[in-house]
C-alpha cells in the first residue's frame, strides 16, 4: 500500500491484538520490522541478518533491553533484570477499548514485547527437550497467558496459578485496569488447545524416564495436564526413584487442581434454609433488626427505652437431603483431561455431608473406583488410560447403584463415540425416565475444547438432557441444584 504522507510504498502488517490503524510513517516502519522478524523466526530458524540488525536498532532506540532479541533468554530472566517490564507485559495483547486515547508511538514498544513472548512460546524447535527447557517454556507460556489477560495456566488446562515470574495486576476474571477487557470466550477455545498441544509435544520429546530417575532434574518439572497424562500412561514402566518422583508430581497437580475446584464447589453448595428446625438461640444468630421491629409496641416515650419481650433469631440450618452422585468417566485416550478433572471433582463431592459418591471408569472394560473416590491420587494410579470405548460395560456397573432414582444424579463423561450406540442410549434414556437426573458431559476440561458424537448429541437434545461441554465450572454449576 502507498503511504500518502510520505509517498513511500510499504506492506502493511498487523501484529497480535493490534488494530490495523495508520501510524506515523517512522513508527509504522519500525513496527513492521519487528513483526517481519517475528514471522521470519517462526518459519525459518536461520537468522536474517538484515532483519536482526534493523530490529536491534529499533529496540535500542525505544529504550528496551537487547535481550528481547535473544532467543535463549526467558521472559523470567528479562523481567528479573528489568522488573519494570512486568507491568507492561500484563494484558499486553488485550485490545484496548479506547482507540482514540491510544499512544500510537507506544505500539512499537508493544510490538517488541509481544514479539518476544510469541517467539518464546511458539518457536519450540526440534529434537530432545530437557527438564529445564520444559520448565522455561511453561514459564514463558504463563507470560503469554498474562499478556492475553489471563492467569498463568488458565488457557493450557492448568490450575490458573502461576509458574513463576514477577509482577502482577491481572484480576481473577482476567481483566486489568485501563479499560482492557479480554474476550475469554474466544481466547480459551482457540488459543488454549494450541498451547496444550505444544506442551504435550515438548513432554513427548523429553527422555522422561531418565529425567524422573534424577531427583535434581525431576525437581525442575512443573506439573501440567500434558505431563500428568504422560506420567499416567507410563506409570507401569517406572520403578524406584523414578516412580516416586512421578507420584510426587501427580500428587502436586491433584492438590493444586483440588484447591481451585473446592472453592468453586463451596460457592455452589449452600442449601436452602430449613425453617422446620428452630434456630439456635445464640448471640451470633440474633436478628437485631427484627427484634427491634417486633418490640416497637413496648417503646416507653417517657423513659425513652425499648422493653424487649421476645428475642428473634435467624435460621441457619440448611436442607440437605441425602443424595447419590454416580460419575461415569470414559478413560480412553481422548478423555484424559476429563478423567483427571472429574476424578478430583468426585473426591470433593465425596467430602460433602450427605452426598454418596460413586465413581466408575471405563474403556472396553469397566472399573468401580468408588473405594478410592475420596483420594483422587490413588484413584488416578488405578486408571488405565487408552484403548477403545464400550459404555455398556460401565452401564452394567452403574444401573444397580440407582436405588432411589429421585435422589440420584448420573453424570456420564465421554465423547460418546461408541460401537453399541443404540443399546447404550436406550439404557441412558431409561435412567432419565426413571426419575433420576441424567447429565451427559462431552468434556470437562480447563481449555473447554471437546468433540462429541453428533448422533448422541442430537438424541440427548431430543431427550431433554443436552450435552454439557466446556469448562469444568459448567459441570459444577449444573450440579448446584443437586447439592441444595
Amino acid at each position: 500500500m502507498t503511504d500518502h504522507t510520505t509517498g513511500q510504498t510499504t506492506d502493511h502488517i498487523t501484529g497480535p491484538a493490534v488494530e490495523e490503524t495508520a501510524l506515523p510513517g517512522a513508527d509504522e516502519n519500525r513496527r513492521q520490522v519487528l513483526y517481519w522478524r517475528l514471522l521470519a523466526r517462526l518459519f525459518d530458524h536461520e537468522e536474517q541478518a538484515t532483519l536482526e540488525s534493523a530490529s536491534l536498532a529499533v529496540v535500542e532506540d525505544i529504550g528496551l533491553p537487547p535481550a528481547l532479541l535473544d532467543p535463549q533468554a526467558s521472559i523470567d530472566a528479562i523481567v528479573q533484570r528489568h522488573p519494570e517490564l512486568a507491568a507492561e507485559l500484563d494484558a499486553l495483547m488485550v485490545p484496548e477499548t479506547d482507540e482514540e486515547g491510544r499512544d500510537r508511538a507506544a505500539e512499537v514498544r508493544r510490538a517488541a514485547l509481544a514479539s518476544k513472548v510469541l517467539l518464546n512460546v511458539f518457536a519450540t524447535g526440534t529434537g530432545t527437550v530437557t527438564a529445564g527447557q520444559l520448565a522455561r517454556w511453561q514459564s514463558d507460556a504463563g507470560w503469554l497467558e498474562r499478556a492475553l489477560g489471563c492467569r498463568p495456566g488458565e488457557l493450557r488446562g492448568g490450575r490458573g496459578q502461576g509458574h513463576g515470574g514477577a509482577g502482577g495486576g491481572v484480576s481473577p476474571t482476567g481483566t486489568k485496569g485501563g479499560g482492557r477487557t479480554p474476550d475469554l470466550g474466544r481466547l480459551v477455545p482457540e488459543i488454549g488447545p494450541e498451547l496444550g498441544a505444544l506442551e504435550a509435544d515438548l513432554v513427548k520429546r523429553m527422555h522422561l524416564r531418565e529425567v524422573l530417575a534424577d531427583p535434581r532434574l525431576a525437581a525442575q518439572l512443573t506439573p501440567s495436564m500434558s505431563l500428568i497424562e504422560q506420567l499416567l500412561r507410563d506409570k507401569n514402566n517406572l520403578s524406584g526413584v523414578a516412580l516416586a518422583n512421578a507420584k510426587a508430581l501427580i500428587r502436586r497437580f491433584v492438590d493444586e487442581v483440588a484447591d481451585v475446584l473446592r472453592t468453586q464447589v463451596e460457592k455452589a453448595s449452600a442449601g436452602a434454609l430449613d425453617r422446620s428446625i428452630p434456630p439456635k438461640r445464640v448471640f451470633r444468630n440474633l436478628d437485631l433488626d427484627r427484634t427491634i421491629w417486633k418490640n416497637l409496641t413496648n417503646w416507653d416515650p417517657e423513659e425513652e427505652r425499648l422493653y424487649v419481650d421476645r428475642l428473634y433469631y435467624r435460621h441457619t440450618a440448611r436442607k440437605t437431603t441425602p443424595q447419590r452422585l454416580i460419575v461415569v468417566v470414559d478413560q480412553s485416550g481422548s478423555m484424559v483431561d476429563s478423567m483427571v478433572n472429574c476424578t478430583i471433582l468426585a473426591s470433593i463431592f465425596a467430602g460433602l455431608p450427605k452426598v454418596d459418591v460413586h465413581l466408575i471408569g471405563y474403556d472396553t472394560q469397566a472399573l468401580d473406583l468408588t473405594p478410592w473416590v475420596s483420594d483422587p491420587f490413588e484413584t488416578l494410579l488405578r486408571t488405565h488410560l487408552g484403548g477403545g470405548t464400550d459404555g455398556t460395560v460401565a452401564m452394567a456397573l452403574a444401573q444397580p447403584k440407582i436405588a432411589e432414582p429421585r435422589n440420584t444424579v448420573v453424570v456420564w463423561i465421554s465423547d460418546f463415540y461408541e460401537w453399541q450406540s443404540e443399546s447404550l442410549f436406550e439404557s441412558m434414556a431409561a435412567i432419565h425416565r426413571s426419575g433420576a437426573r441424567f447429565i451427559p458431559v462431552g468434556s470437562v476440561t480447563s481449555s473447554g475444547r471437546g468433540s462429541v458424537n453428533p448422533w448422541f448429541r442430537e438424541r440427548f437434545k431430543d431427550l431433554g438432557t443436552p450435552v454439557i461441554s466446556g469448562h469444568i465450572r459448567k459441570l459444577v454449576h449444573e450440579l448446584k441444584s443437586f447439592l441444595t
